[in-house]
């Protein structure tokens, strides 16, 4: 089957160019995460500029800033904002950050080695080497583990979470650690909502610390073994079957998070969010809170059509990284345990 090169691909299909440059995909991740803060720190911003603290923070518009004020940050009792400084900080550091995220994503775009693994062999890879993946695998689940510790820290060292039960935020000194409790949720102990049914914070917390706890430990694991045999034959490893892995992954994960934003009001308090939703379908699928387009509304539906179209993405690459010929309507091609 002939090989495609970066020349021989449409600039329309994006980073499929650089799939054997390693040096130049590693510059387009960079600088997507560079534009990704600088969303988040310039809509922070934004916001903080058309905030109004006497109307309700839910019918005002907004995205970012009920998601500080859930992390407890400037927010008073009864979920007041009473000081907006936190909000302008955190969006300064975010413009900042990305300001370094940029030019590191336009030097390894430009000037860095094109293929890394011919200048440094630890940071260079091939789709084909399992092992190898499997250790950026391992990487990755740690990074992850490390993310649901910051929250950990936050809630038991830095000043707490909002508690929407209570109104006021606190620190969360005595989290679950119970796993009986804790993956009790996956088997229904959260009641009907299923893992949105978690209505205390402590338990909120515990399941972050065991999440983090099993992510590290899952990527240490990964890092320091190989793919089982069996493995190495079911799966297929490309590059694009990795994408199609990682889509489907989004896709669950967003319809999951549609799901629990619609329904919880622990994690994302009535305060700051809005009355909780009703599921609805009619034309098509949707979420609604009567006529309030709330920010509960906007970010479920937000979450929903993200796991949409994620989903028709997984499946795509999928089928391709299958050896699947669109134009032809069959597979001309088996790749399953082709490995190295």
């Amino acid at each position: 089957m002939a090989v495609q090169t970066s020349e021989s691909i449409p600039w329309w299909s994006g980073n499929a160019r650089l799939t054997e440059l390693s040096g130049r995909l590693l510059g387009a991740h960079v600088a997507h995460a560079g534009l990704i803060v600088l969303w988040a720190g310039a809509t922070t911003l934004f916001e903080i500029a058309h905030f109004n603290s006497s109307q309700p923070m839910y019918e005002q518009g907004l995205i970012l800033l009920p998601h500080l004020a859930t992390l407890g940050w400037g927010v008073g009792s009864g979920g007041q904002v009473v000081d907006t400084y936190p909000y302008f900080a955190i969006g300064v550091i975010h413009l900042i950050s990305s300001a370094f995220l940029g030019i590191g994503g336009i030097f390894h775009a430009l000037r860095g080695p094109a293929v890394l693994e011919e200048r440094f062999s630890f940071f260079g890879y091939r789709w084909e080497d399992a092992n190898k993946m499997t250790t950026i695998l391992g990487i990755h689940l740690i990074l992850l583990g490390l993310g649901a510790g910051l929250l950990v820290a936050k809630s038991m060292f830095f000043g707490g979470l909002y508690d929407a039960n209570l109104g006021e935020v606190r620190v969360i000194s005595h989290p679950t650690w119970n796993s009986t409790v804790i993956f009790g949720y996956l088997f229904g102990g959260g009641g009907r909502n299923w893992i949105a049914g978690v209505n205390n914070l402590e338990d909120l917390v515990g399941g972050h610390i065991w999440v983090s706890i099993l992510c590290i430990a899952g990527g240490i694991w990964h890092i320091t073994t190989q793919p089982f045999a069996w493995a190495k034959k079911l799966f297929v490893w490309s590059g694009e079957a990795y994408l199609a892995y990682s889509l489907g992954a989004l896709a669950l994960m967003s319809l999951i998070a549609a799901y629990f934003v619609s329904v919880n009001t622990l994690a994302y308090p009535v305060e700051f969010y809005g009355p909780a939703l009703n599921i609805g379908f009619d034309r098509f699928p949707y979420f609604e809170s009567g006529d309030l387009l709330s920010a509960r509304v906007w970010l479920a539906n937000a979450h929903f059509w993200l796991g949409f179209f994620f989903l028709q993405g997984h499946l795509w690459h999928a089928l391709r990284a299958a050896g699947f010929d669109f134009r032809q309507g069959k597979v001309v091609h088996s790749t399953r345990g082709e490995v190295m």
